[in-house]
């Protein structure tokens, strides 16, 4: 069976590009579109080498929200990988967006860690990010640690879009 495939297509506050990999397309629901990789896809970041992922995972990308979230297959360390990012945009065969540095994982040890509030500060100075932007993915990060410590919709599940790609 085929799938359509979308690019997925990060980049950081002054327009270079981040990560980047192409992704089949799985469908939507509630939270939003879901692409997912089998094992063995790869990607890059920026313009580096590519790099070949070992287990499936998918990504949510949800509607009208800041950040983007990536559900991997054991035994992959992180479970659950949300990156901080502008509204993802679709159009023509691809979803773009701003990274914004910070991360929340759940690792599968159940840890919950806020990741990359270093390079977030960093970044508010070299990319001169406005205040909305820092406002937003403050805000954002915090209201993904509530969400993803107690297990909120989508975070407290498996999601079904995982056995697409194992």
């Amino acid at each position: 069976m085929s799938h359509a495939t979308v690019n997925v297509v990060y980049r950081k506050y002054d327009g270079s590009l981040h990560w980047n990999h192409r992704a089949m397309l799985l469908g939507e629901d509630e939270h939003g579109v879901w692409t997912g990789c089998v094992a063995g896809s790869s990607g890059s970041k920026g313009d580096g080498p590519l790099v070949t992922w070992p287990h499936p995972f998918v990504i949510l990308f949800p509607r009208d929200a800041w950040w983007t979230a990536t559900f991997n297959a054991a035994p992959h360390k992180a479970e659950i990988y949300c990156d901080i990012s502008t509204v993802p945009q679709w159009g023509d065969g691809q979803v773009t967006m701003v990274d914004l540095d910070l991360d929340v994982i759940r690792m599968r040890d159940g840890r919950i860690i806020l990741d990359d509030e270093d390079e977030f500060a960093e970044h508010q100075l070299r990319y001169a990010y406005p205040p909305d932007v820092i406002e937003n993915a403050r805000a954002t990060a915090d209201r993904l640690m509530e969400a993803v410590t107690t297990g909120a919709a989508p975070f407290g599940t498996v999601p079904r879009w995982l056995s697409r790609v194992t």
